[in-house]
């Protein structure tokens, strides 16, 4: 019996030294990433007006890194605490393995960072200090912002008022606190500048750095389920039930297929974000994480172009139940 626990003894340190030697050599490589660049942005009137446009209705900048109030109808960011960050996202609410908060991006925490820095963190998915952010931040889609678009939105946000908000560390469960740390990108790839004559080419980009899939596209386990792309059916819980994202394929029956351009526009331009009509709503009553104040800031133009483009792609039949209230 001795024998057995010596030799039991012997492969369990032998386990246990591998496993040591496998994540030395894990977080030696990963993640992977260049050195910021020594870039130096120019803050002029017109960047920090594009910036703001980009940032409030359609990158989404200030949907996840300001305070929602939810005692309204889609949760409209609250002006005075553009920025601020600390907003949860976890298992409960957008199915992450563990907790993450949204960063404070104002001055007051950027003051120290570079440009080239913001950069990174933005197209790339490094931070300041080297760590992989996890992609709820979509970099993965703002890798292609053009550059004048990016420079646009580092101006704005260096122009935010600076509000001291301490936010907490995030925390990951295993195996994705590993996983995270392969994701990052290691070069910015921006997108050459979109011709605003041809609708469906700018409508394109728009929805690539607006991230319309990353909502509007069913996952399992994180992955996006392969010929389901647009058509719905990601899950959100809310305190009284689940909600579904909806399909935004051009498919006539469960999608929007049947939908004018003017409906189309309409449709976002009802939830106007400067307007005090906001409907109120109770913790029992049907809300979304749809943010429609947001989007309903674009302009006719933007949201005509992204019609057209989602005319362009592959019609699903998908029909999603678009809530589920707990029992």
């Amino acid at each position: 019996m001795k024998k057995f626990f010596k030799i039991a003894g012997y492969i369990l340190g032998g386990v246990t030294i591998l496993v040591i030697a496998f994540l030395i050599y894990f977080n030696s490589k990963y993640p992977q990433f260049a050195k910021p660049s020594n870039e130096k942005v120019e803050i002029t009137p017109a960047r920090i007006e594009r910036g703001k446009y980009l940032a409030l209705h359609v990158t989404g900048c200030m949907d996840c890194h300001s305070t929602r109030d939810w005692t309204k109808y889609s949760g409209p960011s609250i002006p005075n605490t553009f920025g601020k960050g600390g907003e949860l996202f976890d298992n409960a609410t957008a199915g992450v393995p563990g907790k993450l908060y949204a960063k404070n991006i104002t001055p007051a925490a950027l003051a120290n960072w570079s440009d080239g820095e913001l950069i990174r963190a933005i197209t790339c998915g490094i931070s300041k200090d080297n760590t992989a952010l996890f992609p709820l931040m979509p970099y993965l889609g703002f890798n292609h912002l053009t550059k004048e678009d990016l420079y646009s939105i580092v101006a704005y946000i260096r122009t935010l008022p600076s509000v001291k908000n301490d936010v907490p560390e995030r925390s990951l469960d295993f195996p994705l606190s590993l996983i995270v740390k392969t994701i990052p990108l290691k070069n910015y790839n921006p997108s050459p500048e979109p011709n605003k004559n041809n609708p469906v080419e700018y409508g394109k980009y728009l929805v690539t750095i607006a991230g319309c899939a990353d909502c509007h596209t069913q996952m399992v386990k994180g992955e996006p389920v392969a010929g389901k792309e647009f058509a719905g059916g990601f899950e959100f819980h809310l305190p009284n039930g689940t909600i579904r994202s909806a399909n935004i394929t051009p498919d006539e029956n469960t999608g929007i297929g049947s939908w004018t351009k003017d409906q189309f526009i309409q449709q976002f331009k009802g939830f106007d974000p400067d307007s005090n009509q906001i409907a109120s709503v109770s913790p029992k009553d049907f809300n979304t994480v749809m943010p429609w104040c947001l989007f309903g800031g674009m302009t006719r133009e933007d949201l005509g172009a992204i019609y057209e483009y989602l005319r362009t792609i592959k019609p699903v039949s998908n029909t999603v139940v678009k809530f589920t209230p707990n029992q």
